[in-house]
């Protein structure tokens, strides 16, 4: 993990409700460059909230402050470039069906940062060879499993070399079988150093790969700590009976 002065993303008091329900309750988090941290807890706990914030993708109280590489996350020019710096993958996959699995790929590049075609198949090509699935380039994602389809999704985040990678529960939608090829790559990807914040149900991989682990309940950030300390030695009683649930099921 790298050092540096200021965080990656820095998190203060963020707030997100729904008119009389709030998901959020006054959330602060720090994330430096080149951090792993899986964020656990039950469901309805405001996990996906949170990271949908970070890119915007939730709307949240003016009164909170959301900063990624320095920008503030807020509607307007820098938003666009928050974007373009936070890679995200999705439960369900989003990919386009009309196309094929390397056009998939190539877009936003080419989109966003104004990459040249034959540039932006090269380097798609050799991202879908990274994430093991060179062979399916051409095919369409209809024709793909859905670990293959999620691998393809993980693709198109990294083509935009995204300073921070944000997975929301990106095994929750696959068959038990295909769940194993997904993280193999995600945990290629935490050791090459990209800051990545991942919402998961996957304790042996959160145990294994993260830097740091939170456990959320309630629209809460209940505990922070390593992965032995939060799975070894929680210390809040609402993580000692969460983990006993899931661990023991």
């Amino acid at each position: 993990m790298t050092t540096q002065t200021a965080p990656l993303i820095s998190i203060r008091g963020l707030v997100k409700a729904y008119d009389a329900f709030t998901v959020l309750h006054g959330i602060d988090l720090d994330i430096a460059e080149g951090e792993v941290v899986c964020v656990i807890g039950p469901s309805g706990s405001g996990k996906s909230t949170l990271i949908r914030c970070i890119n915007h993708l939730e709307a949240f109280s003016p009164d909170s402050t959301i900063t990624v590489d320095g920008i503030r996350v807020e509607p307007g020019k820098a938003l666009a470039q928050v974007r373009a710096e936070v890679g995200m993958v999705f439960q369900s996959f989003n990919l386009f069906p009309h196309m094929s699995v390397v056009r998939n790929v190539m877009l936003a590049p080419m989109r966003v940062r104004g990459t040249s075609a034959a540039e932006a198949e090269r380097k798609a090509r050799e991202l879908l060879a990274r994430v093991g699935i060179a062979e399916q380039a051409d095919k369409f994602p209809g024709q793909l499993s859905g670990g293959q389809q999620q691998r393809v999704a993980i693709a198109r985040a990294l083509a935009m070399e995204p300073k921070v990678l944000l997975f929301d529960e990106p095994t929750s939608a696959l068959d038990p079988e295909m769940v194993g090829e997904v993280l193999d790559v995600m945990r290629q990807l935490a050791g090459t150093g990209v800051t990545m914040v991942v919402v998961t149900h996957e304790m042996g991989f959160a145990r294994q790969v993260a830097d740091r682990v939170i456990f959320m309940d309630g629209g809460r950030l209940v505990e922070a700590g390593t992965p032995q300390e939060i799975f070894d030695r929680p210390s809040h009683e609402r993580t000692r009976g969460f983990l006993r649930a899931v661990l023991n099921h």
